[in-house]
């Protein structure tokens, strides 16, 4: 199978000179991309081992909160629970930045704004501590559902960046690369021709010479 050569290139000294350089830069270009992306995939898969463990987590904490949750409204009464619902401080906002991951920007929710000891307005004879459980629970999830949600938009911003890392490695291992060391190969081969072609001509050039002396 014939190795294809770049488009437009002559068999010159002066482009082999420009492909020796293009090569250097695309394999040293090609080492660094390698590099880049390995260490993308082993965050990526640090990332996602926190993101299932934190799930573990919270769905055992998700479980004990309901269950809080359910007793209270067994006590109270489900209509009563979801009266005192409503009355509870308000939890504050949350506001959107950009994280970055070795040099990937990662869309990150600020949750400095969410107030975590929230305080119920509701009276404490009318309710009931399975209720108190509950809503402290609850105000405890949304932290960790809110850092849940940060370590997924991780994830899908590194799996984006990862797969574009590998496109420009298999471009660069599979295309340009063997495209300009083939390039490299064809000049440096037509060059050697010449020289060849050259070194006879001098040399019946010479012979000629010699024989009109005589």
């Amino acid at each position: 199978m014939t190795e294809e050569i770049l488009d437009g290139v002559s068999p010159t000294r002066m482009d082999l000179l420009e492909i020796r350089k293009k090569l250097i830069l695309a394999e040293k270009g090609h080492k660094l991309l390698e590099e880049k992306r390995d260490a993308l995939v082993e965050k990526f898969f640090n990332i996602i081992e926190k993101r299932n463990q934190m799930l573990k987590d919270l769905n055992l904490e998700f479980k004990e909160a309901f269950l809080s949750l359910i007793e209270a409204q067994m006590i109270l009464g489900e209509d009563k629970v979801d009266e005192a619902s409503h009355l509870v401080e308000y939890v504050g906002e949350i506001s959107f930045e950009n994280d970055n991951i070795m040099g990937v920007k990662i869309p990150k929710i600020d949750a400095r704004g969410i107030k975590n000891n929230l305080k119920p307005f509701y009276g404490f004879f009318e309710t009931c501590s399975k209720l108190d459980d509950a809503q402290k629970e609850f105000n405890i999830l949304l932290s960790k559902l809110i850092n849940l949600a940060n370590l997924e938009a991780g994830i899908k911003s590194l799996a984006i960046e990862i797969e574009k890392t590998k496109r420009r490695v298999n471009v660069l291992e599979n295309n340009l690369i063997p495209k300009l060391n083939a390039t490299r190969k064809f000049i440096e081969m037509q060059l050697e021709e010449r020289e060849r072609e050259d070194f006879f001509r001098r040399k019946r050039i010479k012979a000629i010479l010699e024989s009109k002396k005589r």
